[in-house]
């Protein structure tokens, strides 16, 4: 079986499954989601956000592939480029820290550690660019919920730390050494966090 990891780029964005395809929960703070969905360009939302964060900072996502079909992938990018961010009670993120904004692993595809090495692939990514950690709003409520903020438990599973409390949106941070050398045993949990990201309950609004 073939595994590899691929950046996102404009040429491979239609291989998010379609509905994070034309989500853009993260990429637009809530008034402009809402217009752009009235409008119905979502898409193009999605492609522009795309382009600019790759044109301004670089690399902004991963896709996973298991021979050559896409399996599941993660969106990361500085705090000024998610509007979204600001919404929560507990921003900012931390200067130092990029925003793991959502990821998904197929359900076809669960158990078979993709969840590792897409987040792997990331944190080497960043380490290589000079940051130092990944930070990502938890949900406390989501298996209640559901939707494309991650659930906080897991996040916590794998070795997230809070950094700023709330009862339902606590800020959480992951320093990047540690994850580039997550031992195997994480692996259950972080499939577990991926794996429940289903693209039907990820245009849930907060």
């Amino acid at each position: 079986m073939g595994r590899r990891l691929a950046n996102v780029t404009l040429d491979n964005l239609d291989d998010l499954p379609s509905r994070c395809r034309s989500c853009v929960f993260w990429e637009l703070d809530p008034v402009a989601r809402g217009r752009a969905e009235d409008a119905g360009d979502v898409s193009l939302e999605k492609e522009a956000w795309v382009s600019a964060t790759l044109l301004e900072w670089g690399s902004c996502g991963k896709i996973a592939y298991v021979d050559g079909v896409p399996a599941g992938f993660v969106l990361f990018a500085p705090p000024a480029y998610v509007p979204r961010s600001v919404a929560f009670p507990t921003s900012p993120v931390s200067a130092d820290a990029v925003l793991l904004m959502t990821a998904h692993v197929l359900s076809e595809f669960a158990d078979g550690g993709l969840g590792r090495m897409l987040l792997q692939g990331v944190a080497k990514d960043l380490t290589r660019r000079g940051l130092k950690a990944i930070e990502a709003f938890g949900d406390a409520r989501w298996k209640e919920i559901g939707h494309c903020v991650l659930p906080a438990d897991y996040l916590r599973a794998v070795g997230f730390k809070t950094v700023r409390p709330h009862h339902r949106y606590p800020r959480l941070r992951l320093e990047l050494k540690n994850a580039v050398s997550w031992r195997e045993d994480v692996e259950v949990a972080l499939e577990r966090l991926l794996g429940s990201m289903s693209p039907e309950t990820a245009l849930r609004p907060v």
